[in-house]
């Protein structure tokens, strides 16, 4: 999957994870922020690996798709990693899935974010669709105000607030939704 190159922002190349992406995830996952805002981390390769396995039995199993996001460098065939987007939950005949997403520190405010998102939206509707997909929610905690101006930009609407749920989700929470007609 590709998302279309425009003047003001390179090409993203969305594609599984691979081994060959351990080495990039260690270095963006060193981020403070990024380990503020997501649930796993990566110390190590070998964390990487394990990270990179899960999410190959995930696409194998085929209920949550996770894309490495990658940023094709002008002149070069080096890609280099700038996020991470997810389709989870995915189970034929339901309505909804969800999505969930990460920008590496050295690519925020440039974008990265809505544009990966707005090829896994489409993509998931693509593949999912005829099976009965025609809802996708994204939740992050209401402090996370980067999470909800990509939300809003990607045309995912503000639902409501969810209630906090300790541990996991410490904070109440922001229900996004996109529908297949959006």
């Amino acid at each position: 999957m590709q998302a279309g190159a425009t003047q003001s922002a390179p090409a993203l190349v969305l594609r599984p994870w691979c081994v060959e992406d351990i080495a990039a995830l260690v270095e963006v996952c060193r981020d403070p922020a990024l380990r503020h805002w997501t649930s796993s981390s990566v110390d190590n390769d070998a964390d990487g690996a394990r990270w990179v396995q899960a999410q190959q039995q995930s696409w194998a199993a085929g209920d949550r798709f996770g894309f490495a996001v990658l940023e094709a460098q002008l002149g070069s065939a080096h890609r280099q990693l700038v996020g991470n987007v997810v389709l989870k939950d995915v189970t034929t005949g339901e309505p909804s899935a969800e999505v969930g997403y990460w920008t590496a520190a050295h690519a925020r405010g440039r974008g990265v974010a809505p544009r990966a998102l707005e090829v896994l939206t489409r993509w998931a509707f693509d593949t999912f669709g005829a099976d009965g997909l025609e809802r996708l929610e994204l939740l992050h905690q209401v402090d996370n105000q980067a999470s909800c101006r990509v939300a809003q930009k990607s045309r995912y609407e503000f639902d409501r607030v969810l209630p906090a749920a300790p541990p996991s989700y410490p904070l109440d929470g922001h229900l996004h939704i996109r529908r297949t007609d959006a």
